[in-house]
């Protein structure tokens, strides 16, 4: 096999060599050609004007000629971010082909911004088959200049391009099965994916979200989780798409950085699309931050300016909670704790009043909260242990007063459940699994209440 790539000389002392030869042939350049691309690689406006008008007028060097590195006199004028000679090659129309994407990834600003104005005219001169043939573009069709300038994330080059009114295709649906997504997955596979992947690279800028988006928040949440639900079907390009999730996921922590006010955090947290921040009275509801535990946005809510929010509501009534001793905390805890009916009653009777505008404080109502599951753990307790009197000789002995007692906690659990559903929407409760372990708990007691009832009616009517 080897004497396939290897050439034998006997009358040679050297050993045996490799013979090499060029398999590509280039495009030869005329010695006038050779000074043009050279003076454009020095910078040599004089030189290179000279050189474009003798052309226009004798016809002796190609202006759109290529060097071995297959770049245009223009492609080289963008590499060297030479704004003069950039113009002067525009102004004799020279082919421009790609150059506006290589500007856009060289991030040539005053490049992008001259060829964006450019004219392009009617009639090309003299462009080398080369340069018109795609497969020998640097960039694959999919590629336009606002998907470019998204992946450098430049933010000058961006607002330019979206100031010209360009647009970005709408990615399908992570599992769509269109006969457009069909038929382009089966032609070519591979292009399908890597042009889906490119897409979601360019959204996931965050200066163009920042530019485009009129709700950047919501932008990256939604980007993120579709990013993250993408990365578990695109199994070749995971680590892609998950890099993507996290930038989107970074951008919104970033962007929660900035805020320099309570005043400011309040407004983006208590944010909500049919309220106007600046007219309409906040409501300390958090629907942005209960849109970011929604989508899974950690770095979001771990941020230190939405924990100092989250902790000061928290301790609402309580100034300066975190740095009482350890022992005057659990004095107040386990009175607050011993309190919890009377707090309770108040809150049912009269809602607005002081009392039960009290209880609805967050701290206040998770001591309340602990202090009644405790209270119902210990009814269950007693209610296991048979400790009240009753009849245990026969089947279904009447209800004890233990038993009663734990039925309004039993009500309570599945109020609460049902209202949980109502305000959050079927689809988003069934998607939470702690959701299902309550239901399931719930229908527990309900059929256990359920057999009681059914045992003592049977022995009483029978």
């Amino acid at each position: 096999m080897s004497q396939l790539y290897y050439k034998k000389t006997d009358k040679s002392t050297y050993r045996d060599r490799i013979p090499l030869r060029i398999v590509r042939a280039e495009s030869e350049l005329s010695n006038l050609e050779r000074a043009y691309l050279g003076a454009v690689e020095k910078g040599d406006y004089a030189t290179v004007k000279q050189a474009l008008e003798e052309a226009e007028i004798y016809f002796r060097i190609n202006i759109n000629c290529i060097d071995p590195l297959g770049r245009t006199a223009l492609l080289i004028a963008i590499e060297n971010e030479n704004l003069e000679i950039i113009d002067l090659l525009l102004s004799f129309n020279v082919y421009v082909g790609d150059a506006l994407l290589h500007a856009i990834r060289k991030e040539v600003v005053g490049a992008v911004e001259l060829l964006l104005n450019h004219k392009k005219p009617r009639g090309e001169k003299q462009v080398p088959p080369i340069l018109l043939d795609k497969q020998f573009s640097d960039f694959t069709p999919d590629i336009t200049p606002i998907i470019l300038a998204a992946h450098t994330n430049n933010y000058e080059i961006i607002k330019l391009l979206l100031q010209r009114g360009v647009s970005i295709p709408q990615p399908h649906a992570v599992r769509c099965n269109c006969v457009e997504c069909a038929s382009s997955s089966d032609v070519d596979g591979l292009r399908h994916s890597r042009s889906r992947l490119n897409i979601y690279k360019a959204l996931a800028s965050s200066s163009l979200i920042a530019l485009s988006s009129e709700d950047p928040f919501l932008t990256a949440f939604q980007l993120s989780s579709e990013l993250k639900e993408l990365s578990t079907v695109e199994n070749e390009f995971k680590s892609e798409y998950e890099e993507l999730s996290h930038m989107c996921k970074q951008f919104a922590k970033n962007l929660l950085d900035q805020t320099r006010s309570s005043r400011e955090l309040e407004i983006i947290l208590n944010y909500r699309d049919d309220i106007n921040p600046l007219l309409d009275e906040i409501t300390n509801d958090l629907a942005r931050l209960k849109l970011a535990i929604k989508y899974c946005q950690k770095e979001f809510i771990a941020q230190p300016n939405c924990q100092q929010l989250l902790a000061s509501q928290w301790y609402d009534e309580f100034p300066g909670w975190r740095r009482r001793h350890w022992a005057g905390k659990l004095i107040t805890c386990i009175f607050i704790g011993l309190l919890f009916p009377l707090l309770s009653i108040f809150y049912v009777i009269s809602p607005k009043s002081r009392y039960g505008l009290f209880i609805r404080k967050p701290f206040i109502k998770f001591i309340c909260h602990t202090s009644s599951y405790l209270t119902f753990l210990f009814l269950l307790l007693l209610a296991s242990q048979h400790i009240a009197a009753a009849d245990q000789n026969y089947q279904g002995p009447k209800p004890t007063t233990v038993e009663w007692l734990i039925l309004p906690w039993v009500l309570g659990f599945i109020w609460t459940e049902i209202k949980q559903m109502w305000d959050s929407g079927f689809q988003d409760y069934i998607d939470d699994w702690w959701n299902l372990i309550d239901f399931i708990v719930n229908s527990l007691y309900l059929a256990t209440i359920s057999l009681k009832c059914v045992a003592f009616a049977k022995v009483l009517y029978m």
